[in-house]
């Protein structure tokens, strides 16, 4: 088998995704920007060959890589990125090279665009916010005459809470349409939530391999444009209702054989239209593992690996492992540069030290959404989950920033 893996150097652990692939005899390809000689040793003997490119960006570049490594290997059998930001070419690359195993360009809309979403969502019988396509202001005013202010405005196509905005007033409205973004966008109704998510692994049936659930306590969006700092943690057991809904939307969308990585908002007061306090409300799929170091999370959450399920899936398309019985929740605490905050570094080692796995600082490209500075712990109880992230966060003036 011959498997494409592109960008295998990013995020720092993916390599772990072609090692195990590698350990299952496959011949694992990888392509990417970065020069052989500045990659990493475990990224190098994750992979039989690395093929660099100038910009993988550049279309025409990756045809002309891909036809090399078709030349030099033969038919090409898997592409996969794993990642938000390579999907659509992704597709379009197994599309162009007759590579069935993945979605393909006709089938990326559904799983990119946040207005294709809506009526999966639907099938699955999970309510969504009401949207409007933006194109007017007097458009827009039509749209908060029907449900109001604030409305949440991002790119229909985008990645996490990139360039996402929460319009409040009809200030905020023309400012927002005096600077019309090129792309675009969606304009949606305020959903008053916590996002939970349902994340896991299927095989080419659709039959779920692995599955776990993570709460985020603060949206994305807010830690993006207010820089502030990110926790969010796992469950140690899934909600049922969370269950439920994740399979009906993974039976709604093309699943086949991916990660996935699904959104929803426990409304925290009742939503006309869509639900009383606590019910379910979908945001938005995401066909790839979740963000950062969640894989890896995962594991220390379920002691288990996420990447051999991932790779059995692909070799075998079934699950190869022993039952997966969850202990711990799996906590992951930020913070930002510039905010000032009681403890130290060494106090959060010293006191946490016996339930920390991994703590470094964050690359930059990752900061924006998830903080400069990482720790992720483990725990048996909802309220040892509670005191680490306001132990991390606590700012030195008392409080919870």
């Amino acid at each position: 088998m011959n498997f494409v893996f592109i960008s295998p150097q990013f995020p720092k652990t993916y390599w772990n995704f072609c090692d195990r692939l590698k350990q299952r005899g496959v011949n694992v390809i990888g392509v990417g920007d970065t020069p052989y000689e500045q990659l990493d040793d475990c990224v190098k003997r994750s992979l039989n060959e690395y093929f660099k490119v100038d910009d993988m960006k550049d279309y025409e570049e990756m045809l002309r890589c891909f036809g090399l490594i078709t030349f030099k290997h033969g038919k090409i059998d898997w592409i996969e990125s794993n990642n938000e930001f390579w999907l659509q070419q992704d597709a379009r690359l197994r599309t162009d090279f007759h590579v069935t195993t993945g979605i393909q360009s006709e089938g990326v809309v559904e799983i990119k665009s946040k207005s294709a979403m809506k009526k999966h969502y639907a099938q699955a019988g999970v309510p969504t916010a009401r949207y409007h396509m933006v194109s007017t202001l007097e458009a827009g005013y039509s749209f908060i005459d029907e449900v109001g202010y604030p409305v949440i405005v991002k790119p229909d196509i985008g990645v996490g809470a990139e360039a996402t905005f929460k319009l409040k007033n009809d200030k905020d409205m023309r400012d927002f349409y005096a600077n019309l973004p090129a792309i675009p966008y969606i304009m949606e109704e305020f959903i008053p939530g916590m996002i939970i998510s349902y994340d896991g692994i299927t095989d080419s049936r659709k039959e779920i391999l692995f599955e776990t659930s993570h709460v985020f306590p603060t949206p994305i969006m807010d830690i993006v444009n207010t820089r502030d700092h990110l926790s969010y943690y796992s469950m140690i057991e899934i909600d049922e209702d969370i269950r439920d809904a994740g399979r009906r939307v993974v039976e709604a969308f093309s699943t086949q054989s991916r990660f996935f990585h699904l959104e929803f908002f426990r409304l925290t007061k009742d939503k006309a239209g869509l639900g009383k306090k606590g019910d379910l409300v979908g945001l938005e799929v995401n066909m790839r593992p979740p963000g950062g170091y969640t894989p890896d999370m995962m594991n220390f959450a379920n002691e288990t690996d996420v990447y051999r399920i991932w790779a059995d899936m692909v070799c075998f398309d079934e699950l190869r492992i022993p039952k997966i019985q969850r202990q711990y929740s799996c906590v992951f605490a930020s913070r930002r540069d510039g905010k000032r905050y009681l403890y130290s570094h060494e106090d959060i080692l010293k006191k946490y030290g016996n339930h920390i796995v991994m703590e470094e600082r964050m690359p930059d490209i990752l900061s924006a959404a998830m903080g400069n500075q990482m720790y992720t712990a483990r725990f048996t109880t909802q309220k040892e989950v509670d005191c680490f992230i306001r132990y991390v966060q606590r700012s030195d003036h008392g409080g919870n920033e």
